[in-house]
């Protein structure tokens, strides 16, 4: 026992965020030693009394404000053998631990100390307390304000009552060694069974693993420890003495009687896979292990579950998430070689266009045909969006301008059943932002919100400027100050409860039927905003309908309008090309366009046979157009520096139909405009190939590892 069990212990540690709280006990339990004795003797002299000897208590306070520095002071004091009595403890503490988390981890470390919870709210009923930290004898609430009265009593009681405990358990400690040493008088039989008896007692109760002791022949509870208790969701009173068959715990009771059968040769059941249900319906996957014991002479059964349902709900979501890997990497793929072959197909029918006349009657089959592949384009970006293997490119954007563009090819998603309404709103700023992550965010809305209105209902999908004055939130650690864009999302569906709510953004977590739903949309929608450096607050009532508000930063640069595809004259030019693509058909299409616009083109099928023509030109080469991912051992990007190495003023052009990171090099490899997504069209190609040779020469920087 320490030495400190029987000494008297006046040792307060108060833990509030708020230093003035910290005073305020202080001035009640520490106040300014004032000499009264020669008063106190006058007073004994003039009643004719003996003069009382008073010993007031000193009580030594510490402080601390937050949770985390207030259960390492109780770690410390341990380890130095001058424990706390009782402690002070505020509910509210943020940014840290609340007051809640606090106690149950400082009483985790020591359970024997006192604590009086402080608050100024009714943030938990006692019932919430209990459930949350337990040991309810040693826990009290004081109401903000205090009375100093109060105080003082709680103070003088609590660190009393901890000596009297800590007093009582070593008596306590002395009583059960007393006892066990006066049984060991017994003979060493009786001795070894009640020691056995209580070791088992023991760990039954606090086992963490769900346990009962069931009698063979009648099928009746004969205990049961507290976490079968809790998963089956009865109390002690309710189970103990029943029959085991009243509980309908086993989805096929079959399996139960098998069981039996087993026990009654003598034989254990070892982790067979099996179901239980408690009492509300709710059903668990579980291991039963079930093992032959005898009390007072009668055959019973010690009954062992191990909840595997979380175990296998992990194995679910990581086979998920493997398929769902292994589906994006093959999305990519294909995305990649469609957008060779659509970059071929809109490259000669654009080539094909320019020869021809208006009037012309094949004017409108080669439109029809750069439309389909403009439709192929949209369709293997979506691919690729969901593979997350995208080319990023933040720009400033007009929200309205690429909202209207992503709500007029939603209408197929929704389903006729469904109404979509989008109101722009006026004079919004351009935001910095990637349209196709803006693209992905609109669809994973608008499929969550169709989802909730199986029935029929209306998405409402609305912009705003709005003013922004709050602190930090769960959801957004971040105060925010200014003005935003709102994108708000707004249902009429069956809307969600606070349970679901809580819950929502989280990896996996689905309320739809298996199969229906990946769990991922919200939690990919809640990442996309946060790599955009905005946040997201939602409103949902059961039945009510739901809505997501998804703020953006706001830009002081005028939205950025991309180069329509060009039907008219290509931008030409007299330097030389050299075109690295390894795609026989893309090479020749992409070497006949520029040849056309005057350039001179050298053409090479690979990144060594690159490195072939140029030592072979003899000539200055103005331009290299690579493709990224090539063969033959020398990427895109290492060809680029190899060759500008030997001509640092060389200007570049990478093209890739994967995104820059699927090819090995950081999209910040690449120099500002000087990447070329495929597929391209004819007009777009020219117009970049003529903006690189023009833009002036970038200053050298060190090689890329």
């Amino acid at each position: 026992m320490n030495a400190f069990a029987f000494k008297p212990n006046h040792r307060i540690l108060i833990i509030d965020d708020n230093p003035s709280i910290h005073a305020d006990f202080r001035k009640i339990l520490c106040p300014a030693k004032v000499d009264d004795r020669k008063l106190t003797g006058m007073e004994a002299a003039l009643f004719e009394e003996t003069e009382p000897a008073v010993q007031k208590v000193s009580f030594e306070l510490d402080s601390a404000y937050q949770g985390q520095e207030g259960l390492a002071m109780v770690k410390k004091s341990l380890a130095e053998n001058r424990p706390y009595a009782m402690a002070f403890v505020d509910v509210r503490m943020p940014p840290g631990w609340d007051g809640v988390e606090t106690i149950a981890r400082i009483w985790e470390v020591f359970p024997q100390l006192q604590i009086v919870v402080c608050t100024a709210y009714s943030d938990y009923s006692w019932e919430e307390l209990r459930l949350k930290v337990g040991q309810p004898d040693n826990l009290l609430v004081l109401k903000k304000p205090f009375d100093n009265v109060e105080v003082q009593q709680l103070a003088h009681s609590l660190t009393k009552k901890w000596l009297l405990s800590i007093q009582a358990n070593f008596q306590l400690a002395e009583l059960e060694a007393m006892v066990e040493r006066r049984t060991a008088d017994l003979s060493q039989t009786n001795t070894l069974l009640a020691a056995t008896e209580e070791r088992f007692h023991k760990a039954f109760h606090a086992s963490p693993i769900p346990s009962a002791i069931t009698s063979l022949i009648e099928g009746r509870f004969v205990d049961a420890n507290e976490r079968l208790l809790k998963l089956i969701g009865c109390s002690a009173e309710q189970v103990v003495g029943q029959l085991s068959k009243k509980f309908l715990l086993w989805e096929k009771p079959e399996l139960a009687e098998q069981w039996v059968d087993q026990l009654a040769k003598n034989e254990e059941v070892r982790e067979t896979s099996a179901k239980i249900k408690n009492q509300k319906g709710d059903g668990y996957d579980v291991l039963v292990s079930l093992m032959p014991m005898s009390l007072g002479g009668q055959p019973h059964a010690l009954l062992l579950i191990q909840d595997i349902s979380e175990r296998l709900l992990l194995e679910r979501q990581l086979l998920q998430s493997q398929k769902m890997e292994g589906i994006g990497q093959l999305a990519a793929g294909v995305a990649h070689d469609f957008n060779n072959i659509l970059t071929v197909i809109q490259g000669h029918t654009g080539m094909i266009q320019l020869g021809l006349a208006e009037a012309d009657p094949n004017t409108n089959s080669i439109n029809q045909i750069l439309i389909a592949t403009r439709r192929a384009t949209t369709m293997i970006r979506q691919l690729l969006i969901f593979s997350r293997k995208q080319v990023t490119q933040f720009r400033e954007i007009n929200l309205n301008e690429t909202l209207a563009n992503s709500v007029a090819m939603l209408a197929p998603l929704t389903g006729s059943h469904i109404h979509l309404d989008f109101q722009p709103g006026p004079n919004l700023p351009a935001i910095h932002a990637d349209d196709g992550m803006l693209d992905q965010v609109v669809m994973n809305m608008t499929v969550n919100a169709r989802d909730a209105m199986p029935d029929g209902g209306r998405i409402r999908i609305t912009t705003a400027l709005v003013p922004v004055h709050r602190k930090a939130t769960l959801l957004d650690p971040e105060d925010r100050e200014g003005e935003f864009a709102c994108l708000t999302f707004a249902d009429t569906g069956c809307g969600m409860d606070a349970t679901v709510l809580g819950r929502i953004f989280e990896p996996f977590f689905t309320t739809k039927a298996p199969g229906k739903g990946t769990g991922l949309g919200l939690a990919t929608v809640l990442a996309i905003i946060r790599q955009h450096h905005g946040w997201l607050e939602v409103d949902s009532q059961p039945q009510q309908g739901t809505t997501f508000r998804l703020y953006f930063r706001t830009s002081k640069l005028p939205s950025e309008t991309l180069a329509p595809v060009s039907g008219g004259k290509l931008s030409r030019g007299c330097e030389t090309v050299l075109v690295a693509e390894d795609e026989v058909s893309l090479r020749e299409m992409l070497a006949q366009l520029l040849t056309k616009q005057g350039y001179t083109v050298l053409t090479a099928r690979s990144g060594r046979h690159a490195l072939e023509i140029w030592e072979q030109a003899h000539r200055k080469i103005d331009l290299l157009v690579t493709d990224m991912v090539m063969p033959e051992g020398i990427m895109g990007g290492e060809l680029a520096e190899q060759l500008l190495a030997h001509q640092p003023g060389l200007k570049v052009i990478y093209t890739s139909g994967y995104s820059p990171e699927m090819a090995g090099k950081d999209i910040s490899f690449l120099e500002g405009n000087n990447f070329m997504p495929k597929p391209y069209s004819i007009g777009e190609m020219a117009q970049f190939v003529r903006q690189c040779l023009d833009a002036p020469v970038p200053k050298a920087k060190p090689a890329v590892k």
